[in-house]
């Protein structure tokens, strides 16, 4: 599992990790305090509320538009600048407690969430852009890894925002982590290396809508709106679900934290499996199973004839959190091998339109969850509302299964050797698809009734074989760039 990294992808792991931290502290900074602030300006939870849910409203129509211009903005300056942005709007936000009156309290809570999730949406559309290209052997692990760092810093946020909390009043929590979080983009600027790719915008195969045409992508993108839907679900309807047990404050936090905790601990594992063993709609399969089986025992679910008892919520939450790593982790390398296997170019503008998309849908998920969530919680209560998930999760593992079982039917190929010339003429071969991903030095297996650039079964190879028999054919033309290289002929120079 020891994976060797270059200096400058160490240098931009780490920076991109600081500030993927910084910036979930910030982002869940408001939830424990603005609310009571709002309420002494004379705003009801119905205000504040929509103050919450405008913002991934915002992250959903704004993060496809950032992927479709990241190539030309350049994706360390659209790093940079949506970490600033959310920095200043974070610290703007611990201000609010100066404005006097209900409306300009009111109006202004929403001009800053509104630009917040603009920076933030920037931010997270060119963080995961950066991964595919700097880590285009390792995609799955990596992302994975910086949503460990997201995931602390989840849970960080309202633990060290509450401690300052009592230190300083409203305002201290958010000058001084937004702070935090100016200082890490101070430090990106310097340390993240500059991705220039202009000169293949020429190349382009298609906006977001012909990404989505894609099954594969399309059955991706159902993934992580489900996921974020029960993360949503959870944030809503669980205080109230738990509230007869009159849990302490600590203890009401520490539950909340759960999930979170697990999925932080767990996503590096899945990201590795989807690098070095599984297909990602497999992970994509379990994540949905363990989703389902968690949610079953949080409540617990109608045809569960038990009352609901701590510990086996307990136990729910420990297994969502497992599922939603695996489905979220599993999902954003999904989603770019399809696109580059159906014929998009393996550029900056195809990373960027694939962090768009995960970056948006996440987002539609976030804002929907809550939503139909309390809908739910007011008319059947919380142990008939986790049928929703349940059945949502349900409906994405039987089609993710439809599309894995259908695309592992056997095709007729030949494998093309390291001393083979890739010119011969194309036979078949008895050896299974799975056998030869698992040996990626030795070359891919070529189907023959489908070209590489529309073969579904070719994105679920790792990226490993950049110098071999099929890397010199794709050179001369005959075949598409395996993933993962944007200056492949370089590359070959160096290597041969």
């Amino acid at each position: 599992m020891v994976i060797k990294f270059t200096r400058r992808q160490w240098l931009t792991l780490i920076v991109i990790s600081i500030a993927d931290f910084m910036n979930a502290i910030c982002v869940s900074l408001q939830a424990p305090f603005y609310p009571q602030e709002a309420e002494k300006k004379g705003a009801s939870p119905s205000e504040y509320g929509l103050v919450f849910g405008i913002f991934e409203l915002v992250v959903f129509i704004i993060s496809p538009l950032y992927g479709q211009q990241l190539n030309r903005i350049g994706p360390k300056i659209l790093f940079n600048g949506g970490i600033l942005t959310t920095a200043t709007c974070a610290i703007f936000f611990g201000l609010l407690d100066k404005v006097n009156g209900h409306y300009p309290f009111i109006i202004l809570s929403f001009v800053i969430r509104i630009v917040e999730a603009m920076g933030n949406g920037a931010f997270l559309t060119a963080s995961f852009a950066i991964i595919a290209m700097e880590f285009p052997d390792n995609v799955a692990t990596t992302f994975a890894s910086l949503e460990t760092f997201f995931g602390l810093g989840l849970i960080v946020g309202p633990t060290v925002g509450g401690a300052l909390y009592q230190v300083g009043g409203y305002t201290t929590p958010f000058v001084v982590l937004g702070s935090a979080l100016f200082l890490a983009a101070v430090m990106t600027a310097f340390v993240l290396p500059v991705h220039n790719d202009r000169e293949q915008d020429a190349h382009s195969s298609g906006g977001v809508g012909k990404l989505l045409k894609i099954p594969g992508v399309l059955i991706a993108s159902m993934s992580i709106i489900a996921t974020s839907v029960s993360i949503g679900f959870l944030q809503a309807t669980l205080e109230p679900h738990l509230r007869q047990f009159n849990l302490s404050p600590v203890v009401l936090g520490l539950m909340f934290v759960i999930n979170g905790g697990t999925y932080a601990l767990a996503a590096p594992v899945w990201g590795w499996l989807c690098d070095k063993y599984s297909h990602p709609k497999v992970a994509t399969v379990a994540g949905c199973i363990l989703v389902m089986i968690g949610f079953s025992l949080i409540g617990p679910a109608p045809f569960i004839p038990l009352p609901t008892i701590i510990w086996i919520s307990i136990c729910g939450l420990v297994i969502h959190g497992l599922g939603m790593a695996a489905q979220l982790v599993a999902s954003f390398t999904d989603a770019l091998r399809t696109s580059v296997s159906y014929g998009f170019p393996n550029n900056i503008e195809t990373y960027g339109l694939v962090s768009g998309l995960w970056t948006s849908t996440f987002a539609l998920g976030a804002f929907i969850g809550p939503s139909v969530a309390g809908i739910l919680l007011d008319n059947i209560g919380f142990r008939n509302g986790t049928m929703f998930i349940i059945l949502l999760h349900m409906l994405v593992a039987v089609i993710a299964g439809l599309y894995l079982s259908c695309s592992r039917k056997p095709k007729p190929y030949t494998e093309v050797g390291a001393d083979e010339d890739p010119r011969t003429p194309l036979t078949d071969s008895g050896r299974s698809r799975s056998g030869s991903s698992r040996h990626g030095g030795r070359g891919q297996g070529v189907p023959i009734d489908r070209p590489g650039g529309m073969n579904s079964l070719f994105a679920c190879n790792s990226y490993s074989n950049r110098a071999g028999a099929w890397s010199r054919a794709s050179y001369s033309g005959r075949y598409s760039h395996s993933y993962g290289s944007i200056e492949a002929k370089r590359y070959l120079e160096m290597t041969t």
